[in-house]
């Protein structure tokens, strides 16, 4: 299946740290985020990505261009310049670079690449800042026998907030958020051709698309407990960074024997 990753935004939040380098390209161990994001699928057998892109293009566009194999896998070195490589990463993906605008909704970037899908009748789309230990397969099988039109990640909020009910003035309980009945969307988009019938020039997709489907019950929330992360600030960046130095960081499937 084909795996569109929405690149185009200028990633505000985490840029004090990283100047004007766009949010897809910040590194995680010695790897830019989308390449976590693409290798993820990539360990699924999904191989054929289309990236929407905005701001920060020319740097996507360049780091692919330029790939070096070698800063991931192993390889021999023979006579000082014969290299052998024992391992690569993306010799047999295909990637489709796409101008979806500068300041698009990502709706919109999404109409943009229409042409790009064909006429798959399923396809992936995704953020390209978040990580999980998500099994694909499963959350795919899931969302076939649902027959809904979209599908998308539905974890709980990471964050270390206390809810507090109140009655009035008065408080009721006081407790952390991840104890609540609480799920956010965490992207990792599936969904059937008929989603380009919900979506409307010009605008976002959570606001627009989504509610069109979810007023007709169309969409499918995949509920998921795992390890999954974003990455939309320093904080975060540094939190993934930490996990990827040690041997079984959770996202890392193609490096801990999980087979897709």
């Amino acid at each position: 299946m084909k795996v569109v990753l929405f690149c185009g935004g200028e990633g505000m939040r985490i840029r004090d740290a990283h100047s004007s380098v766009p949010k897809p390209m910040v590194t995680v161990g010695n790897r830019p985020i989308l390449w976590h994001v693409m290798k993820y699928y990539a360990h699924f057998g999904h191989k054929e990505f289309i990236v929407c892109l905005g701001y920060g293009a020319e740097a996507i566009k360049r780091y692919f261009l330029d790939y070096e194999e070698a800063v991931s896998n192993d390889f021999v070195l023979k006579g000082g310049s014969d290299r052998v490589m024992l391992g690569t990463d993306i010799d047999d993906w295909t990637i489709t670079f796409v101008d979806t605008g500068f300041v698009s909704e990502i709706g919109e970037r999404l109409r943009r690449v229409k042409d790009h899908i064909g006429d798959d009748e399923l396809f992936f789309a995704n953020y390209a800042d978040g990580v999980t230990e998500l099994d694909l397969d499963g959350y795919l099988q899931r969302f076939t026998e649902s027959g809904q039109v979209g599908g998308f990640l539905a974890v709980r909020p990471p964050l270390s907030y206390h809810v507090a009910h109140l009655d009035g003035d008065v408080a009721v309980s006081l407790g952390p958020i991840a104890e609540e009945d609480m799920w956010i969307n965490a992207g990792y988009f599936i969904f059937r051709q008929e989603i380009f019938d919900y979506i409307e020039p010009g605008e976002d997709l959570v606001a627009g698309a989504f509610q069109r489907l979810i007023k007709q019950q169309k969409l499918y929330a995949h509920r998921f407990d795992g390890f999954w992360s974003p990455m939309d600030t320093f904080k975060e960046q540094t939190y993934l960074d930490d996990l990827y130095k040690q041997v079984n960081a959770p996202w890392v499937l193609w490096r801990n024997g999980h087979t897709g």
